[in-house]
């Protein structure tokens, strides 16, 4: 898995005075959880744009101005309600030993047939919760949408898993192809014209009959 690294400076005061003079100063206060006792730190706002604006899982390496290096995943994030700024981030502290879970991106690849024959696909899970030793988290996770027509469903059992475990049932839908609105429309409309052309040809039979009575 990609990996970015976060400068940061370890702070002692954690009060809000000490935080809305960080904020000020554009830093963000960051609490890293998962070591031997929670470590605050704070960190240039420009540093989390490419973790946290983006489609992909990264991990991170905190890079503290004491030469300590400790890797880690965004666990929490805080935005302003109004202007988006960041007010602060949490993090967990991995282990080359320990497994996480951690959110994974799904790539859909491949054309499916349903969707050309004109049905819609229907993304149920756009990211996926694994759990694995920092090693072995993937950076995305392929659906393969090609054998699917329409009404087919992509399960989560049908996803490679090499070296990780999902946290989802196994009957959790990746994606599936549905019949189009105007499909349905268009079948509904088909339906309503037969029914009145065979009530029309009842009718017209039935007119018939009476005159051939007469």
């Amino acid at each position: 898995m990609k990996s970015i690294t976060i400068n940061g400076s370890q702070r002692e005061s954690v009060g809000k005075k000490a935080t809305k003079a960080l904020r000020n100063a554009g830093q963000v206060p960051c609490v890293l959880y998962g070591g031997d006792k929670p470590l605050h730190f704070s960190a240039p706002e420009l540093a989390f744009s490419k973790l946290v604006y983006t489609p992909d899982a990264l991990t991170v390496v905190i890079a503290l101005d004491s030469g300590e290096s400790l890797s880690a995943i965004m666990q929490d994030i805080q935005f302003h309600p109004v202007t988006d700024r960041i007010l602060h981030v949490d993090f967990y502290q991995t282990f080359e030993d320990k497994e996480i879970m951690m959110e994974i991106p799904v790539h859909i690849i491949g054309a499916s047939q349903g969707v050309l024959n004109g049905g819609v696909l229907r993304r149920n899970q756009r990211k996926l919760r694994v759990k694995a030793i920092p090693a072995n988290l993937p950076d995305f996770l392929e659906a393969d949408i090609t054998p699917l027509k329409i009404g087919s469903k992509l399960y989560i059992t049908e996803l490679e898993n090499d070296g990780f475990t999902f946290l989802h049932p196994d009957n959790t839908v990746v994606c599936q192809v549905r019949r189009s609105r105007a499909a349905l429309v268009e079948e509904e409309e088909e339906e309503e014209e037969e029914g009145a052309e065979g009530a029309t040809a009842e009718g017209t039979e039935g007119a018939t009959a009476e005159a051939a009575q007469e």
